[in-house]
C-alpha cells in the first residue's frame, strides 16, 4: 500500500514569483485554479509564503454578495466577484456585503 509522507500543515505554500515585477504583503496571487494572498514581499524569481486558508477582506465588484456565495477573482479588474465565467475561483463570502460596499470577507479555499 503507497503512504503519504506528511509535508506540512498547508497553512501556506512557497510560491515561485514567475512574474516581471514584485508582490507586495497582502497582494492576491493567482495560483491558477484558486487564489491566495502573499504573506510578506516576494522578489521576481524568488519564492516567497503564501496564504492559502483564513479569511481576507477583498475589494469587490459593485454587485450585492450574500453570506456563503461563491466568491471569484477577476484579475482584469483586481476584485472579488460572484461571477464565475473567466475568474479564479477564491472561496465563499462569511458575511453578506451591499452592493455599495467596498469590500468582502472570503474564506480562502
Amino acid at each position: 500500500m503507497n503512504k503519504a509522507g506528511f509535508v506540512q500543515k498547508g497553512e501556506t505554500i512557497d510560491v515561485t514569483n514567475s512574474g516581471s515585477a514584485a508582490i507586495g504583503y497582502g497582494e492576491i496571487v493567482s495560483l491558477n485554479t484558486r487564489v491566495g494572498v502573499a504573506a510578506a514581499p516576494i522578489a521576481v524569481g524568488e519564492a516567497g509564503a503564501v496564504h492559502v486558508v483564513g479569511v481576507f477582506e477583498f475589494p469587490k465588484a459593485a454587485e450585492a454578495v450574500t453570506l456563503g456565495a461563491a466568491m471569484y477573482y477577476d484579475a482584469t479588474n483586481d476584485v472579488m466577484t460572484t461571477v464565475s465565467t473567466g475568474n479564479v475561483s477564491a472561496g465563499w463570502a462569511v458575511a453578506a456585503a451591499a452592493s455599495a460596499d467596498a469590500d468582502v470577507k472570503v474564506k480562502l479555499g
